[in-house]
């Protein structure tokens, strides 16, 4: 069999000396690094080589066990080991697991908003220097048990001695000991541990597999970069190797929601993970597992995530205890050339752009060896915090490692943040709710464009006649969120009104989209929003935004939708989903527009009721809207009244999504509110030629946007609650003495004449063209319009007040016949 470092050795002459069991350790590749020309590649470490997962956790346990063996256990018990990110995170861990007796933390790349740092230290020849320690309970870093440290070779030692160096200096311990799997000390570094030990004054000691040398010869940094730039010019290289599949097709990918993960343990170590974490994770493990194999056949790869290596490694190892033939590596953002060799450690590499919003911006980053393994699953396991839209977009992780499997199955980890729930708080774990629904499967939009915080009610008849549906609203036998409208089908003639109208204000939409997504931006600065709109008027909103900062700045921003219900509030579980998955003072709630603020004032109230009962604190209730004509928010596009054609149309223009449904029998207390996907509808559907008609736009608005926002930031936007008042005094002067029959706004209008009882409709004078929709929806349901010289919106429409009983209630039966 050919040693996989044979390839590097002939062309730059790099050696390998030492213990027999060497070659079979590591294998050679070439970095694409100014600091360091070759990659000691192991095979063991279940990084860059897929390799058995039992073989990868048991080269870190049994190292674990020499170190307690040469600790004893009472020393053992008052130990600490501490891991290095990214490639030693898993065998810090399974090291941790050996010795058994004592807590894990490993060093980290990406900080973590709200804890704080506890130390830090640099890695001299690495592509990403910075390793920040973040744990939960600082006094991990300074007790006086010995400090176990690990990392996956041992070369010149700077790293570690590093790291013991700047620990040293804030909390000074008696005993240091370093784990490796392999010693690769020149003979000039072999003495510096002991002189090291006697500069600080504490025992140092070494515990590795194998040991060995690398002899590199003069100008090998040189000729190796060579070398690369070689092979990446001719194209030899192996960084885009074909699909498996000959056909082009992609292979098919699952989401696994409901694993099982356990409530309160962390996702690794990166704040810390304690004995009894481990045994609650022990515990949990083989019912994981158990779950995960019924999504696997064939040949598997497990395929963890930079830092998260541990958790999909004990995934893996239960998958190979059950007979499953599994193999384990994970992803990196080490750049590594591949060249497909027998005689070289990297054959293939994939290459996706990062998807967990890191630190240091955007960037490529790499699975080695995955294709052209001739796996016919891939497991990929996640944190939560690299579930976003770059993980599903073109390009992305998802889409390249579908191009090399039939079957990608995603399973996403919730990711431990410390703190987040406020204290004394019951813990939740948020793996207990599931995925976003995206589209094509829920919703006619692009998988990136918005992740649902809904449940699929598809399947379920919710759909009530108009008439029995507002005599239950009206007379409280039932909320107007616990059945459907029919929906409105529009004719020949309306259906050319809305193309018209859209034609229209096309370029006035593009510019108000403009102006609120540059206004989120700026005040926001420098951290990057997540948009969350509320379902379903806000949606096409939040998608537009998003596709203005992408267009404009190049900058990709998640984006949700929830569920708002008036008298019911917002979706606990959907808030609970995004704190588990963002911070929540990055979240920006989105909505069309502003009627009277009724909205606006119930999602102030939800956000300090969720709050009291103990949920992640950090939401803030402002919303960011299209128009505010009611002047009830301080972000906004414009407080102008005017038409959004999105505004005409039901589904048809919301990706084929319902308005959301909350009812007792349908949606329990662990579950998303619920909406349906109209698929049916797809003939019909003008979502994406709204979306696509705005976005046509944003160039030529581009100036007035600038000048409109600069303007609105020095300006005072405090809210007046003008719209109020109007309500108000209209609903006297008609007699109707009930704010929420008045609709005010043409968006609010046209809800009316699609969705509700309409009684009448007033109209300003010089409304126009803006109401054309209006006139003719309100012929065909013969409701009078009534023209009205003061009135602040466009137009206000009326529910008719004397409706009785009906309709659906919350036991899902008929209330009255």
């Amino acid at each position: 069999m050919v040693w996989s470092g044979t390839w590097v050795a002939e062309r730059l002459g790099v050696e390998l000396d030492g213990d027999a069991e060497l070659t079979g350790l590591l294998g050679l590749a070439l970095r694409r690094n100014p600091k360091r020309a070759h990659l000691l590649v192991s095979n063991v470490l279940g990084k860059h080589v897929p390799q058995r997962p039992s073989v990868v956790w048991r080269a870190g346990h049994e190292l674990g066990v020499r170190v307690r063996e040469l600790l004893g256990d009472e020393a053992a018990r008052t130990s600490v080991v501490l891991g290095y990110a990214e490639t030693a995170t898993g065998l810090g861990h399974s090291v941790a697991d050996g010795l058994a007796l004592a807590p894990y933390l490993h060093s980290t790349r990406r900080p973590v908003e709200g804890v704080a740092r506890a130390g830090g230290f640099e890695e001299s020849h690495s592509h990403a220097t910075s390793h920040l320690l973040l744990p939960e309970d600082p006094e991990l870093l300074v007790g006086d048990g010995p400090l176990v440290l690990v990392d996956d070779e041992f070369s010149t030692g700077n790293t570690v001695l590093n790291t013991i160096r700047a620990l040293h200096e804030l909390h000074a311990r008696e005993r240091y000991v370093i784990v490796a799997l392999v010693d690769m000390r020149s003979p000039g570094d072999q003495g510096r541990l002991d002189a090291f030990a006697r500069e600080i004054g504490a025992r140092v000691d070494l515990v590795v597999s194998a040991r060995g040398s690398v002899r590199l010869p003069d100008g090998v940094l040189e000729k190796g970069q060579a070398l690369v730039a070689e092979h990446e010019r001719t194209g030899r290289a192996s960084a885009v190797p074909r699909p498996r599949r000959a056909d082009g097709e992609r292979g098919e990918i699952v989401r696994v929601s409901g694993l099982g993960w356990p409530t309160g343990v962390p996702d690794g170590g990166r704040h810390g993970f304690r004995p009894e974490h481990r045994e609650r994770f022990e515990t949990a493990l083989p019912d994981m597992g158990e779950r995960l194999a019924r999504h696997v056949h064939g040949r598997v790869l497990v395929l963890g995530n930079e830092e998260l290596m541990y958790a999909p490694l004990r995934l893996a190892t239960t998958l190979e205890s059950a007979g499953v033939d599994v193999s384990y590596s994970t992803t990196t953002r080490s750049p590594v050339l591949a060249v497909d060799d027998p005689g070289y450690a990297i054959r293939t590499r994939l290459v996706f752009p990062a998807h967990d919003d890191p630190a240091d911006g955007p960037g490529e980053r790499y699975a080695y060896n995955v294709a052209g393994g001739g796996f016919d699953t891939v497991v990929v396991v996640l944190d939560s915090a690299g579930d976003t839209a770059e993980l599903v977009a073109p390009g992305g992780l998802l889409e390249r490692v579908a191009e090399h499997a039939a079957r990608v199955v995603v399973v996403v980890v919730p990711s431990y943040v410390p703190g987040a729930a406020a204290p004394g708080a019951p813990e939740r774990s948020v793996m207990s709710l599931p995925e976003p629904l995206r589209g094509p499967a829920f919703s006619s939009y692009a998988p990136d464009e918005v992740g649902w915080l809904l449940q699929d009610l598809s399947g379920v008849r919710l759909e009530a006649p108009t008439e029995e549906r507002e005599e239950a609203i009206q007379s409280g036998g039932a909320h107007y969120a616990e059945s459907l409208p029919v929906e409105y089908q529009p004719s020949a003639q309306y259906q050319d009104l809305f193309h018209a109208a859209l034609d229209a204000s096309a370029g006035r939409i593009a510019r108000a989209v403009g102006v609120v997504t540059e206004t989120v931006l700026a005040e926001r600065a420098p951290r990057r929003p997540v948009l969350v709109s509320l379902a379903r008027a806000g949606t096409p909103v939040g998608v537009l935004m998003r596709r203005w900062a992408l267009a404009r700045h190049g900058v990709e921003l998640p984006h949700y939708a929830v569920s708002i219900v008036r008298g019911r509030g917002i979706d606990a579980n959907a808030l609970r989903w995004l704190a588990g998955h963002h911070d929540p003072r990055d979240v920006v709630f989105v909505d069309g527009w502003t009627g009277k603020g009724a909205i606006t004032r119930e999602l102030a109230t939800a956000i300090r009721e969720f709050e009291k009962g103990g949920g992640p604190r950090g939401f803030d209730p402002e919303i960011a809207v299209l128009a505010d004509p009611g002047s009830c928010v301080r972000t906004y596009g414009t407080r102008e009244d005017f038409l959004i054609p999105s505004a005409c149309l039901n589904s048809t223009v919301s990706g084929l999504i319902s308005r959301t449904v909350l009812r007792a029998d349908l949606v329990g207390p662990d579950d998303f509110h619920g909406a349906k996907f109209y698929a049916e509808l797809a003939g019909s559907d003008v979502s994406v030629r709204f979306l696509d008609a705005v976005q046509a736009r944003f160039d030529e608005v581009g100036d007035a946007v600038d000048a409109d926002v600069k303007e609105l930031l020095g300006a005072d936007r405090t809210p007046t609650w003008e719209g109020w008042a109007a309500v108000e005094r209209i609903s006297e002067e008609y007699g109707i003495h009930d704010v929420n029959l008045v609709k005010p706004g043409v968006g609010e209008t046209t809800r009316v004449l699609l969705r509700r009882v309409p009684w009448k409709i007033l109209a300003r004078a010089d409304a126009g063209a803006d109401l054309d929709h209006v006139r003719l929806l309100a012929e065909q349901r013969g409701v009078p319009v009534e023209v009205v010289g003061e009135l602040p919106y466009t137009c206000v429409g009326l529910i008719h007040p004397r409706f009785t009983r009906g309709a659906t209630g919350a036991d899902g039966k008929a209330v009255a016949q």
